[in-house]
Parts: structure tokens; sequence; C-alpha cells
């Protein structure tokens, strides 16, 4: 067999194994949706938890082909326009819809996951009171604008790219982003009813399932290892004779784990020093909020500053919910922004007084101008779109149809059919929120009545 043979097949191998590699990765990353629908459909009241699950499986299915046939391209049309590049606009399209190789495909498809993942951290902050068809067309033009500029002028080459902002795997790009949409959304469609009182203190309306969130949770960290330990490499260097940077993925999974675990810890230990307490969807999405803390900077950074992180990331959940929620009035039902947004911008500025090659002031001043970047379009877009949408009388359900339930106005469907009226005293699920201290809200909606059921502190929230 002559050397020439005997290398074209070597590569024909690591080409494959790489691909492989891509494509498991990249149904990890897929999984975490299912993830995503459970930690939300856990922390929305019983009567809209169809709606939720819709939202989650229509974000996929419509994205998905938006992106496709739209917004991968778009992002690319961006980074040349903002780079003082060439732009051959039907060229990038063609790129997308009739590659050269059907492998590019993959690429594409791995880029695509990370664009519905930013697109479905929406949905968590609008529950309960968004219309269907306008998350939907918020979806649309997210995934085939909003997002694609943001990767266009970072991931692809842009002009924050040639900045020096960084972002490994999308901690700022995708959940910073996510999560400061979230935000937007939420302030422009206003709370849902009963939240706030006219005084403006606020009620809390729990979930309806904890176990969902917290198995919602843990399918997203599992997720949350393709995330960032796929992005880290491909398995087998061009040579074909060794391994490619797997210590690199070493720090990549290592560092990733620590802000995970110390996330969590950070969070139960706040809301433990604040309340008494230790608040079971605090733990779980200051696990979340850990996990996105450490994306942007996991593969740069020494791992004492992967548990400083994430701590950090852990502690501000409890403190930016209350204020998100007090201070702000804004009803984020998930805690999409104290957990995707505010973390996600913590860990892109503290990448710099961690990284492996050391602190640098230029890097600083990168990060900042990206994370201002980022979130500046991200919030006009989002205001924009939702804004406009509210201004024709589209953006949210009636009240009748908010007290009723989105499951059965949206869907025509009861997620718990069991839990009819006549199984819980008689209250509907269209019952709301008592705002006196003499009922409490059960996981269907309803309102019953228990000896001491008023809240012993009024002041105590938690993340719902």
């Amino acid at each position: 067999m002559s050397s020439a043979l005997l290398q074209s097949d070597l590569s024909a191998i690591v080409e494959a194994v790489n691909l492989v590699w891509v494509l498991t990765v990249t149904f990890l990353i897929f999984f975490m949706h299912a993830g995503f629908a459970m930690l939300e459909a856990g922390q929305v009241r019983a009567k809209n938890v169809a709606n939720q699950l819709t939202k989650n499986l229509l974000t996929w299915s419509i994205g998905v082909i938006v992106f496709f046939l739209v917004g991968a391209a778009l992002s690319s049309v961006v980074a040349g326009l903002t780079s003082g590049g060439p732009v051959d606009v039907m060229g990038e399209f063609a790129a997308i819809y009739a590659p050269a190789s059907s492998t590019a495909w993959v690429n594409w498809l791995f880029g695509a996951v990370f664009a519905m993942t930013a697109a479905t951290i929406v949905s968590g902050a609008v529950a309960g009171r968004c219309k269907l068809r306008a998350y939907v067309t918020y979806t649309v033009l997210l995934a085939g604008v909003i997002y694609p500029v943001v990767v266009g002028l970072t991931w692809a080459g842009g002009f924050l790219s040639q900045f020096g902002f960084t972002d490994f795997a999308g901690g700022m790009i995708v959940h910073g982003m996510g999560g400061i949409a979230g935000l937007t959304a939420a302030w422009v469609i206003g709370p849902r009813m009963d939240r706030f009182n006219d005084d403006g203190t606020a009620n809390v309306i729990p979930g309806h399932s904890l176990t969902f969130a917290a198995l919602g949770t843990l399918i997203l960290a599992f997720g949350w290892y393709g995330f960032n330990v796929g992005t880290a490499a491909a398995p087998l260097a061009e040579s074909g004779t060794e391994l490619a940077s797997f210590a690199y993925v070493g720090r990549v999974a290592l560092t990733t784990t620590l802000g995970m675990a110390a996330g969590a810890i950070g969070a139960a230990a706040v809301a433990l020093y604040r309340t008494g307490k230790v608040d079971t969807l605090y733990v779980a999405n200051g696990l979340l909020a850990g996990l996105v803390g450490i994306t942007s900077n996991t593969d740069a950074i020494v791992w004492p500053g992967a548990v400083v992180i994430g701590l950090l990331a852990g502690a501000q959940l409890p403190i930016v919910f209350e204020f998100v929620e007090k201070r702000l009035g804004i009803d984020d039902v998930c805690a999409v922004f104290p957990v995707h947004g505010s973390a996600g911008v913590l860990g892109a500025l503290l990448l710099p007084f961690f990284a492996v090659d050391g602190f640098t002031v230029a890097s600083v001043v990168a990060q900042a101008v990206g994370v201002t970047v980022i979130a500046g379009w991200t919030f006009a877009a989002t205001a924009l779109v939702f804004g406009a949408i509210k201004a024709v009388g589209e953006a949210r359900v009636t009240p009748d149809h908010e007290r009723e339930g989105l499951d059965t106005s949206e869907h025509g469907v009861d997620t718990y059919p069991e839990w009819g009226p006549s199984e819980v005293d008689g209250a509907g699920a269209g019952a709301t929120v008592r705002t006196d201290g003499s009922g409490d809200v059960r996981a269907d909606g309803s309102v019953g009545v228990e000896s001491g059921s008023a809240d012993p502190d009024p002041e105590v929230t938690r993340d719902d």
C-alpha cells in the first residue's frame, strides 16, 4: 500500500471520527430542550403547563427552519459587513443551501442547536400570559435576525471578534442574550394577573411541580457538557496520529463541573443567609447560573477561577431575582434573567481576572464592549418586536383566558384532567392568587385555606 493511499485512508478516518463527535455533542445539546421543557413546566401553574411544552416544541420546529433558511447565512453577511471584508450575500446563502460537501451541514446543525437554545430561554420569562402567536412571531425574528446578528459580530468574525471580545461556548452570546431578551419581553408584556399589588408589593405564585423543575435542571446540566466540552476540540488531530488537545478539553470539563457545583452552593448560601431556609428552586437555578457564568470562559481560566465565578453567579441569583421583582416590578416567571442574563454578563466580564494567560486591561475593555453591544442590540430589537406586537393588541391573552389558563384558551387541552373542580374543594383552575394572606395557591392554580396558611414572611420571595 502506497504512503499516499495510507494517508488518504487515515484522513478519511480522522474526518469520520470528528464528524461523529460533532454530531454526538450536537444531539446532546438538542436534548437540553427536554430540560428546558421540564424546568419551565415545573415553574408554571398546572393550567399553563401544556402551553409551555408547546412553546418549547415550536421553538425548535419553527426556529430551526428559519435559522436554516435565513439566520445562518445572515450571520456570515453581518460578519463581512462589520469586519470590512468582502460580502457575497448570494454566496453565503448558497453555502448553506448547496454546500460543496454535505458534511458542511454538520457544522450548520451544531450552530443551530446553539441558536435554538437562545430562543427557548425567552419562553420562561413570559409564561402564563403571552399569546402563542406573539411568542412564535418573536421566535421567527430571533432565529432569523436577532441572534444571527450577535453571531455575526462575534463567532463569525465580525466587529466584536476583531476588537478582542471572546466567548467560548455562548455564556453571553447565547445565554446572556436570551436572558436579556426574556427580561425585555416580560417588561413589555407586563406581569401576570395578581403578581403585584396596587402598592407594588409582590405576591408569590408557586410553580406546580418542584419535581419537574429539578429534573429539568439535571437534564440541562447533562446537556451542558455537550455545550462546553463538545465545543472544545475534535477528538483527533489532522495527522490522525494523536489526540487533539485533550488537555485543553480536560480544562473545559473540570471548570464546567466546578462552576456548576459552586453555582448551586452560592445560591443556597445566600438563600439560607437571607431567609433561614434553603430554597429548592434557588439551588436548582443557582446550579444553572453557575453553568452560564462559566460557559464563556471555561477554556481560558485557571480552575480556582471556576469556583469563584460559579459561586458569584449562584450568589447573585436570589439578589438579582428580588431586584427584578421588587425594584423593577417585572414578572420574570422562570427567573431567566438572573439565571441566564446577569450570570452570562458576569462570566464574560470576569474572564480577564482569571485568565490562564494573565490579566490585561485590553481584555477587560474588549469584554465590556462586547457585553454592552450584545445587551444593547438584544434589548432594542426585543423591545421593538414585542412593542409592535403589543401595539396591535396581540401580545397577551385576555384576562378571562389568563384566569382560565393558557392550556384551555390557547390549546384546548387540560394537562391534568383529574384535577377538576369537583376534586379540589370546588375551586376551578381559573382561581386567582390570594393576596390577603388567607389562602395558598395550589398546584392546579386554585386557592385553599388551611390552618396557618398565611405566609410567615411575606417579604420572602422565591424563584417561581
